[in-house]
C-alpha cells in the first residue's frame, strides 16, 4: 500500500487496526481490474474506505461509501463507544458525514470514493449492479447485521468478495451478530473462507453461486 495512504488510514478515526485494515487493502487487491464496483456498508469517518478506495484506484473501479452518519447504536450518547465531538450541536445528532469526506479529501481519493448518505435497507431496495467485494461494517447490533447481510450479499458476483468486520468466535471478545452472519455465509454454500486477521473475514462467492 502507497506509504502516505498507509499512514492517512493508520491516523484517520475509526476503530479497524492496522493489520486488519492492509488485509482489506490486499484482499480488494484481488478484484478484476476495471471491473464491478465495491460497496462498504458502515464508513464512520473514512478509516476503512482509505484502505479501500486506494485498492479501487489501483484496481480501476470505484467504491462506494454507504453510511446515513448518524452513528451505530454503539457510538450514541451512554454507550461504549461514543464520541461526543461528533454530535452537531445545531441538531443534537452525530454527524460523521464532514470527518468522512475530510478523510477522504486528505487522502486524494474524491474520485474514487463516492459517498452514498441514507440507510442501508433503503438504498439497497434500489439497487441493481454487482458488486467485486462488499465489505460490511455497520450496525452491529442483531437486527441491522443480518439486515445488511440479507440486502447486500445477493449483490456479490460469482467470484466476488464478502468480507465482514468484527467477528469474533469468542463471545467474550465481543458482540455476536457480525460472527452470526458470518456463519450465516458459511452455512449458506455460497462462500468459502479466503482470509482471516484478527476480526477480519474474507469470504469468495462460489461460481454459479447466487
Amino acid at each position: 500500500m502507497d506509504p502516505e495512504l498507509r499512514a492517512l488510514a493508520e491516523r484517520a478515526r475509526g476503530f479497524m487496526p492496522p493489520d486488519e485494515g492492509l488485509a482489506l487493502h490486499e484482499a480488494a487487491l484481488a478484484v478484476p481490474a476495471g471491473g464491478s464496483a465495491m460497496l462498504e456498508v458502515g464508513s464512520y469517518c473514512g478509516k476503512s474506505a482509505i484502505y479501500l478506495g486506494a485498492a479501487a484506484r489501483e484496481r480501476q473501479t470505484v467504491l462506494f461509501a454507504l453510511d446515513h452518519h448518524r452513528g451505530s447504536e454503539e457510538n450514541q450518547p451512554g454507550w461504549e463507544w461514543h464520541e461526543p465531538d461528533l454530535v452537531d450541536p445545531a441538531v443534537g445528532l452525530i454527524d460523521t458525514l464532514p470527518w468522512f469526506r475530510r478523510t477522504i479529501h486528505e487522502a486524494g481519493l474524491e474520485r474514487h470514493v463516492i459517498a452514498l448518505v441514507g440507510d442501508s435497507a433503503t438504498v439497497g431496495r434500489y439497487w441493481a449492479s454487482p458488486l467485486s467485494l462488499l465489505f460490511i461494517d455497520g450496525g452491529h447490533g442483531e437486527e441491522p447485521a443480518h439486515r445488511d447481510y440479507e440486502t447486500w450479499t445477493p449483490h456479490v458476483e460469482p467470484g466476488g468478495l464478502l468480507a465482514i468486520h468484527d467477528v469474533f468466535p469468542d463471545p467474550a471478545d465481543g458482540g455476536r451478530p457480525p460472527y452470526e452472519i458470518y456463519r450465516r455465509a458459511l452455512g449458506s454454500g455460497d462462500f468459502d473462507e479466503v482470509g482471516a486477521t484478527g476480526s477480519l473475514r474474507v469470504l469468495r462467492r462460489r461460481s454459479g453461486a447466487g
